[in-house]
């Protein structure tokens, strides 16, 4: 299972994910976002966009090994912490 550690950034950054338009409240956050909790108001039901592990059995197993899918997403996640100077104990850490 990918390791998220759960800082939100990736809810807050939607806006260039042509999946997630309807999900857009026109700010790049996701309207399901609770900015209180910093979680997910339908994580159970979220979309596979939204899901790390579905998406990599449901198309990107052809592309990567799981574990390179995983690196790639995190250094997404690690750049977005990076850039909102987010504390480095969220850093995603994988292969290390």
């Amino acid at each position: 299972m990918f390791p998220c550690t759960s800082c939100g950034l990736c809810c807050q950054n939607i806006s260039h994910i042509k999946e997630l338009n309807d999900y857009d409240l026109g700010n790049g956050i996701c309207k399901f976002f609770d900015t209180l909790n910093n979680n997910c108001k339908i994580y159970e039901n979220r979309p596979d966009i939204c899901q790390i592990d579905k998406m990599y059995e449901i198309k990107y197993y052809k592309y990567f090994i799981k574990e390179k899918f995983y690196i790639e997403n995190a250094k997404v996640c690690n750049l977005f912490q990076e850039k909102y100077k987010l504390d480095k104990s969220f850093r995603i850490k994988i292969g290390d």
